[in-house]
Protein backbone atom coordinates (compact mmCIF):
# COMPACT_ATOMS: atom_id res chain seq x y z
CA UNK A 1 0.00 0.00 0.00
CA UNK A 2 1.02 3.76 -0.82
CA UNK A 3 2.10 5.53 2.03
CA UNK A 4 1.72 9.19 -0.01
CA UNK A 5 -1.24 10.15 -1.80
CA UNK A 6 -1.14 11.06 -5.55
CA UNK A 7 -2.86 14.19 -5.96
CA UNK A 8 -0.13 16.58 -7.27
CA UNK A 9 -1.66 16.43 -10.91
CA UNK A 10 -5.40 17.37 -10.34
CA UNK A 11 -4.26 20.83 -8.84
CA UNK A 12 -2.65 21.87 -12.73
CA UNK A 13 -5.78 20.96 -14.25
CA UNK A 14 -7.71 24.26 -14.44
CA UNK A 15 -11.32 23.64 -16.23
CA UNK A 16 -13.47 26.39 -14.62
CA UNK A 17 -11.59 28.84 -17.39
CA UNK A 18 -14.23 31.10 -19.09
CA UNK A 19 -13.41 33.49 -21.83
CA UNK A 20 -14.66 36.97 -21.80
CA UNK A 21 -17.65 38.20 -23.44
CA UNK A 22 -15.61 41.02 -25.42
CA UNK A 23 -18.11 44.05 -24.56
CA UNK A 24 -17.39 47.40 -24.65
CA UNK A 25 -16.50 50.44 -26.75
CA UNK A 26 -15.61 49.33 -30.11
CA UNK A 27 -15.75 52.86 -31.93
CA UNK A 28 -14.31 56.38 -29.93
CA UNK A 29 -15.70 59.89 -30.49
CA UNK A 30 -14.56 60.99 -33.37
CA UNK A 31 -13.36 57.92 -35.23
CA UNK A 32 -14.96 56.85 -38.57
CA UNK A 33 -17.62 54.51 -39.12
CA UNK A 34 -19.34 52.73 -42.17
CA UNK A 35 -23.36 51.35 -41.96
CA UNK A 36 -23.58 48.67 -39.88
CA UNK A 37 -20.09 48.92 -37.67
CA UNK A 38 -20.88 48.10 -34.34
CA UNK A 39 -19.84 50.86 -32.25
CA UNK A 40 -20.64 49.07 -28.78
CA UNK A 41 -21.47 45.94 -27.32
CA UNK A 42 -23.08 46.05 -23.69
CA UNK A 43 -25.40 44.10 -21.43
CA UNK A 44 -28.34 46.17 -20.80
CA UNK A 45 -28.84 49.56 -22.37
CA UNK A 46 -26.02 51.25 -20.38
CA UNK A 47 -25.61 53.67 -23.76
CA UNK A 48 -28.89 55.17 -25.59
CA UNK A 49 -29.24 54.69 -29.03
CA UNK A 50 -29.14 58.48 -30.43
CA UNK A 51 -29.46 59.80 -34.34
CA UNK A 52 -28.16 57.67 -36.98
CA UNK A 53 -27.24 54.73 -35.08
CA UNK A 54 -29.42 51.36 -34.59
CA UNK A 55 -29.90 49.29 -31.26
CA UNK A 56 -29.97 45.41 -31.52
CA UNK A 57 -32.11 42.95 -29.61
CA UNK A 58 -29.03 42.79 -27.21
CA UNK A 59 -28.21 46.14 -26.70
CA UNK A 60 -25.51 46.34 -29.30
CA UNK A 61 -25.07 49.90 -30.59
CA UNK A 62 -24.43 49.87 -34.62
CA UNK A 63 -24.14 52.52 -36.69
CA UNK A 64 -26.92 53.19 -39.52
CA UNK A 65 -24.95 55.81 -41.95
CA UNK A 66 -21.69 56.77 -42.84
CA UNK A 67 -20.12 59.25 -40.33
CA UNK A 68 -17.87 60.15 -37.44
CA UNK A 69 -19.21 58.86 -33.85
CA UNK A 70 -19.96 61.60 -31.11
CA UNK A 71 -20.96 60.77 -27.61
CA UNK A 72 -23.42 63.39 -25.88
CA UNK A 73 -25.03 63.28 -22.24
CA UNK A 74 -28.69 63.74 -22.00
CA UNK A 75 -30.92 63.51 -18.76
CA UNK A 76 -28.25 61.16 -16.93
CA UNK A 77 -27.46 58.98 -19.83
CA UNK A 78 -24.56 58.82 -22.14
CA UNK A 79 -26.24 58.80 -25.84
CA UNK A 80 -24.07 57.51 -29.05
CA UNK A 81 -24.92 59.73 -32.29
CA UNK A 82 -23.31 59.33 -35.68
CA UNK A 83 -22.58 62.34 -37.47
CA UNK A 84 -22.76 61.88 -41.09
CA UNK A 85 -20.51 63.56 -43.24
Amino acid sequence: MSKVKASGAVRQHKQSKRHGKRLGVKKFGGQKVRTGSIIIRQRGATYKAGKHVGLGRDYTIFALTDGVVSFGVSRSSTVVNVLPE
